[in-house]
């Protein structure tokens, strides 16, 4: 995925209200811009991080600049990471396209966006001929506590807990069904839950995986011109008696 134009520069001074950020320019101006991302945003909203914003080509948006990427040190030197969760779903669209996940290069027909379970719809539907359909889940990744470590999720997510449960009840009727935890960190090496942010969500990864749901790590290369998958990390399953 390549941003549309050059990222613009600014110095991050407050988040609030989820979605909205004040920002100061290179000239010194103070702008609100754009936060797509509803989640916590864990050590990622620091006052005084370097951070990149895209422009919409939309004149009559009423928030023209989006944050796009924030400059933060795990441990292991700075590095860039992607806050916005609307582009996950595209980075996974271009790789499968490209045959570029092993694990999902079977599939000849990709549609997203389809209706499944009680209420919901699942990021993507993957069919060939003389394989079970397979539903596709992704979930945005950008929290890291420990170096190397990315974790999921950064705050509660009921919604999520009940896309586990409606994987699971698509492998019962016979389908194929995997959960994506895209990493828009470069420097990940492994993945886990963060079971002490949503233990309710650790419970219903936990059922899924038992009842035959799929998971799959993978971390992005980051750039200043775009985002795109680059490599499977494994995932730290819990112990035995639970626990992170």
């Amino acid at each position: 995925m390549q941003f549309a134009g050059d990222l613009i520069p600014a110095t991050l001074l407050k988040r609030y209200k989820r979605f909205l950020a004040d920002v100061r320019l290179a000239d010194g101006s103070i702008v609100t811009v754009h936060v797509a991302n509803p989640g916590a945003m864990i050590g990622l909203q620091t006052p005084g991080a370097r951070v990149l914003l895209s422009r919409s080509p939309n004149a009559k948006r009423k928030l023209p600049l989006s944050w796009e990427l924030v400059e933060a040190d795990f441990g292991t030197g700075s590095e860039f990471v992607g806050i916005n969760t609307g582009h996950p779903n595209t980075i996974v669209a271009e790789a499968l396209a490209a045959r570029a996940i092993p694990e999902l290069a079977a599939y000849s027909t990709i549609c997203r966006e389809v209706k499944y379970g009680k209420a919901s719809r699942v990021d993507f539907l993957l069919e060939a001929d003389g394989l079970p359909p397979c539903y596709l889940e992704v979930k945005n990744v950008h929290l890291m506590r420990q170096p190397g470590l990315a974790e999921f999720p950064d705050s509660v997510t009921a919604r999520g807990a009940r896309h586990l449960d409606e994987l699971s009840a698509m492998v019962a009727a016979g389908a194929r069904a995997v959960m994506l935890f895209l990493i828009q960190i470069g420097s990940a090496d492994r993945f886990a839950l963060a079971r002490d942010i949503d233990p309710v969500y650790g419970l219903a990864f936990d059922r899924a995986r038992a009842a035959g749901v799929e998971a799959l790590a993978y971390t992005c290369l980051v750039r200043r011109d775009g985002i795109v998958l680059s490599r499977a990390v494994p995932i730290a399953e819990p112990p035995p008696g639970g626990g992170t």
